[in-house]
């Protein structure tokens, strides 16, 4: 094999279930998790949506009126980008000198009602070096969360990586799919749920979300020629009490469609995985070398590409809640003394 100094890495994808609803417990055992993958030689480490500190399961199974005290509970656990918990992430992704892609429930600084689906790429420095903020909030999210915007929708360049992140639905949109292959994404980081319950109709089939998962998992890693880490969120137990209440039939509900993590190559082979349902880690040494000649045959962002009959324009400002304009009165110009003419 030709060495043209692409890497070759080993890339964990955690499933594991928060301390539901508890940051501070939920980054105590997101730093035991990554101490025991970056011992087993992970190198990028991979959590779920919304693994701090818990995704809002019940939207799909509580009707809103009855959703007040579990929303009030996902504020108080929200965190704000910077802040303390960014800055403990950080250190966690130092101390075990590994990449850490983990998704949060950011709340915006300036309004205690709008939450963001985020997601936060560290170095191995602790620092962070890319913040994304989920597109479009699926279905029943809106009630929780707002849309996002393209900020930070590229991939980050770390030892020739080029790791870019999407959440969830995201991996669906085509065009948020593109962008970061048409910027050199190499290793592609794909956040998932606990659980999406999404059709009880009689007679019709219900959301396999794991099929769902794998499926758009090894689209992406077809299509662009690149790795796919495919991380999860557990359902724990604490959030299924939490939500059921001892109601059967919302229990039901939430274990009805699991969750699935797992890893794919750039053939859209699956590398390690699927893990259903349960805890644990997988991994994977991937070389990106392998991506080389499978791009000979479809590169949809170069040789197999008409960029001179297709474009996309993608406005990745961060919009503000509001631009302030000063308008306060210029001071007029000192006048200096008009020279008299000589009579």
């Amino acid at each position: 094999m030709a060495d043209r100094g692409l890497p070759a890495l080993t890339v964990a994808a955690v499933q594991a279930a928060p301390q539901f609803l508890d940051v501070e417990g939920t980054l105590d055992k997101l730093d035991h998790l990554v101490g025991e993958a970056a011992g087993n030689g992970a190198e990028l480490v991979a959590f779920g949506e919304s693994f701090v500190a818990g995704f809002p399961v019940w939207g799909g199974v509580l009707p809103p009126i009855e959703q007040h005290g579990l929303h009030e509970r996902l504020v108080a656990s929200s965190i704000t980008v910077p802040g303390s918990e960014v800055a403990r992430l950080g250190q966690i992704a130092t101390r075990h000198s590994v990449l850490l892609s983990v998704g949060v429930n950011e709340r915006a600084p300036h309004s205690l009602g709008q939450l963001f689906n985020s997601n936060l790429i560290f170095d191995r420095e602790g620092r962070l070096v890319n913040h994304r903020r989920k597109l479009v909030a699926t279905y029943y999210e809106r009630l929780t969360w707002s849309h996002g915007d393209a900020h930070d929708l590229r991939p980050v360049e770390l030892d020739g990586w080029n790791v870019g992140a999407l959440i969830c639905g995201e991996n669906t949109n085509t065009l948020a799919r593109y962008t970061l292959l048409a910027q050199g994404e190499r290793v592609h980081v794909a956040s998932y749920p606990p659980s999406w319950p999404f059709d009880q109709r009689e007679g019709q089939a219900d959301y396999d979300l794991q099929d769902a998962i794998r499926i758009r998992s090894a689209a992406h890693a077809f299509e662009g020629k690149v790795f796919s880490v495919v991380a999860a969120t557990a359902l724990g137990d604490d959030a299924v009490a939490a939500v059921a209440e001892g109601d059967s039939r919302v229990e039901q509900l939430l274990r009805s469609a699991p969750t699935a993590s797992l890893i794919v190559g750039p053939r859209g082979e699956v590398l390690a995985g699927p893990l259903v349902g349960g805890e644990g880690i997988l991994y994977a040494d991937v070389d990106l070398q392998d991506e080389v000649v499978l791009k000979r045959i479809h590169d949809i962002v170069g040789t197999y590409q008409r960029t001179d009959l297709f474009q996309l324009r993608v406005d990745t400002s961060r919009p503000a809640a509001v631009t302030l304009v000063d308008d306060t009165p210029a001071r007029p110009e000192p006048q200096g003394e008009e020279n008299e003419p000589n009579d």
